[in-house]
Formats: C-alpha cells, structure tokens, sequence
C-alpha cells in the first residue's frame, strides 16, 4: 500500500487535469476521460510493452534449444550437479540472444503497482476529479456549506438508508459511499432531508451526467439482468480474450504434459472471463478501463508484431547482443565472452551425437597411431625372423605381436562403425 498510494496520487492528478481539460471545452465525461486517460497510460507504459513483445517473439526461437537441454537433464531432478549445468546451459542460451533470464518478471514487477494503482484511481473517482468530489461534499455540508451534515443524527439516518454503518464524518469514505448510492437510494435520501431536497438534487444532476456514457451510469455496477449495463462485463471478457489470443498469435504452443500448456490455457480462457464476471460487481468505469485497456493492448500488439516480423529475429538477437556487450564493456568485461559460451553450450546441447562423434573418431585415431607403430615393429620382426629362415613359434614376441595386430584391426574397425 506504501508503493502504491502515492502512484495513485500522481495518476489522480493527472486524470483531474484531463478531466478539467475535457469539461473546459464541454465533454467532461468520465467515461471519455478514462478512455482517454488509458490510452496515455498504455503510451507511457508502450516502451515495457516493446520489451515483452520482443521476449516473447525471441521466445519461440529459444523454446526448442531450451526445451533440449531439459530434455538433457530430464529425471537427474535430485542430482544437484546435473540441475547446476542445467540452469548454467539455459542461462547460456538467454546470453547468446542476449536477453535477460529474469527480463520479464522485472517488467511484470514495474508494472504491477501501476496496474494497482490505476484500479485504485478508477474505483474510487470521485477522491480524484476535484470538479466530482466538490459536489458531494456540497451534498454533504463538509466543505463549509449547509448540507444534510448540519440535521441532527444525519450519520444514523445516513446508514439505514445505505445499510451498513459508515463513519460519515471521514471524508473520503463519505464521498465514495455516496457515490455508490443506487436510484432508489438517492430518492430516499431526499426524503429523508426534504429542506436540502432541491440542493440534492441539483448537485446529483451534474454528477450524473458527468457520470452517464451511453446510458451507463460509471459509478454503478451492472449487476445481472438485462440492461445496456450488462455490455460493459460482456465487452470486458470478449476484448480481453482477443487481446490474449492476439499476444499469442506466433508463440510456440506447449505440449499437454507441459505446466506451461495449462498456465496459457488459464490465461487464454480463465482471466477474461474473471474480467467479466469481475466487471458485473464492479462500478462500470472499472470495466470501461479494462475494455480501453484490452483494444488498446490490441492494437499496439498487432502493430509491434508486424514491426519484429519485418526486421526478423537475427536482426532482434543481433541488437540484444550489441546492447548486452556494451554494458559488459562499461564493466571491463570482454564483448566476445557471451557469444562464445553460449555458442559452445548451445552446440554442446544440440549436438550431442556430434559431439559423441567426435570422441569417438579421436579415440580411434589414436589407436591407428599406435597400430602403426606396432606394424613396423611387427614387419622388422617378421623381416628378421624371415632373414634367418625361422617361423614365429607359438607364444614368442614375434607371435604376440601377430596377435596384437589383428585385435587392435579389429578394436579400429568397431570405432569406426560406432
């Protein structure tokens, strides 16, 4: 709360400006402001958005390589020194496209409490928009005019109406209950205070239609029936699950076995609907922000995918890299040291029967030396023996060696197959 009470502040102040921006020239809606108010943020915050989209396109370059070093180490859970080369060869792997292992959750951390701090911002408005607020404290008497604060056990009338009991005497709580007065309860309470009847009544005129967007009052939950209020959940689940789908559009789907597959299927399916049934209970301004939010998302999405697919992923990897080396340089940290051990580690990942390979034909070109050698040895022996006209007798050197020979021939050969 510490965090995010004074963002809050400063996201309420700017949506007062634009409020009293937009009412100057004759629109002071709150529903218009939101809009507009969410199209700013989502520009402020257009930068963190580049990011993700940039992480999730390298992504589905880096799955494959990723999912081959899991692959590698699949079942050694509980060897410690299989699970460190492990998290040491997939750290490699973000090194070689130059991204961050913990890029994403560092934006996730950024944006949270901004993303708290605007739900808190379009949840309780009226504490925001000065031009709001002053008429409920108009209704109220607690900015020095006479208001129903000034009849005598006001607050106990104040919470039958209302239903629960309220300190009426805090002002911001007295202002935001208010605000979420029902018709029916408006009416009753200048029943209840006939001398401020006519005030009431003209302060509540303008709230309204401040409040009031196409027939949807912001300040209100849509509630379960059927009424125009109802669009506002419905568009907020629709919006949102296109806007998932869209920011999925050319991701690399998990398999069924895989946690991730069920964490995207949440996310596709699960959040949007949360949203709308989320929205129903909710004053409708809230919903109108998540459906700005969501078409806004939208299209920024579509328009950054176009950009990355256009420039392609070397050109992405290649900026990441140049990036990565020039903070390693500002550390005294040569550039090339990433790309080669994360080049080394990938093709040792890769290409293990390549490697194995290798060591084969090594060991044998070893054993071709050391049969070489031995020929010779063998040939003199033979050249002697053949010299002095006698034959290798069974068990001697000469004998031996003869033996040696065809079983290292023999050791070459299965080298060589295997």
């Amino acid at each position: 709360m510490s965090i995010i009470k004074p963002i809050a502040q400063l996201l309420g102040y700017i949506l007062d400006i634009l409020f009293m921006g937009l009412n100057a020239i004759g629109i002071g809606n709150i529903a218009i402001a939101i809009i507009i108010f969410t199209l700013l943020v989502k520009m402020l915050m257009l930068p963190l958005q580049i990011k993700q989209q940039k992480m999730t396109k390298l992504q589905s370059v880096m799955n494959p390589e990723i999912k081959a070093i899991q692959e590698k180490y699949k079942g050694k859970n509980s060897d410690t020194v299989a699970m460190q080369k492990m998290q040491a060869e997939t750290k490699a792997v973000y090194e070689k496209y130059g991204v961050s292992q913990w890029g994403s959750c560092v934006q996730l951390l950024i944006q949270m409490p901004i993303l708290f701090a605007l739900y808190r911002v379009f949840q309780q408005i009226p504490l925001y928009i000065s031009q709001i607020k002053v008429l409920f404290l108009n209704i109220l008497g607690l900015n020095g005019a006479d208001g129903i604060s000034s009849v005598s056990g006001y607050a106990d009338t104040l919470n039958e109406i209302y239903g629960r009991t309220v300190d009426w005497s805090n002002t911001s709580t007295a202002v935001t209950t208010l605000n979420s007065f029902t018709s029916d309860q408006w009416i009753k309470l200048k029943e209840a205070f006939p001398a401020f009847s006519d005030m009431i009544t003209q302060n509540l005129d303008k709230i309204n239609h401040m409040n009031t967007f196409l027939g949807v009052n912001m300040s209100q939950n849509p509630g379960f029936g059927l009424h125009i209020a109802i669009l506002i959940p419905i568009l907020a689940g629709v919006t949102q699950f296109i806007s998932v789908k869209v920011s999925q559009a050319g991701m690399e789907q998990p398999d069924s076995d895989n946690p991730a597959a069920a964490s995207m299927k949440m996310m596709t399916y699960f959040m949007p609907l949360m949203s709308a049934f989320l929205a129903i209970s909710l004053p409708s301004g809230l919903g109108v922000y998540w459906i700005a939010t969501a078409v806004i998302q939208t299209i920024q999405t579509i328009f950054i995918n176009r950009y990355y697919d256009k420039i392609g992923t070397d050109k992405i990897v290649e900026k990441n890299v140049e990036k990565r080396n020039k903070k390693r340089a500002k550390k005294g940290l040569p550039a090339e040291t990433i790309v080669k051990g994360a080049s080394v580690s990938t093709k040792n990942v890769n290409n293990n029967k390549n490697s194995s390979a290798s060591s084969s034909a090594d060991r044998a070109k070893k054993l071709q030396e050391r049969k070489e050698a031995n020929d010779k040895k063998i040939q003199e022996l033979k050249e002697a023996a053949a010299a002095s006209g006698k034959a290798a007798k069974p068990g001697s050197l000469a004998d031996k060696l003869v033996w040696y020979q065809d079983t290292m021939r023999s050791t070459i050969k299965e080298n060589r197959e295997g």
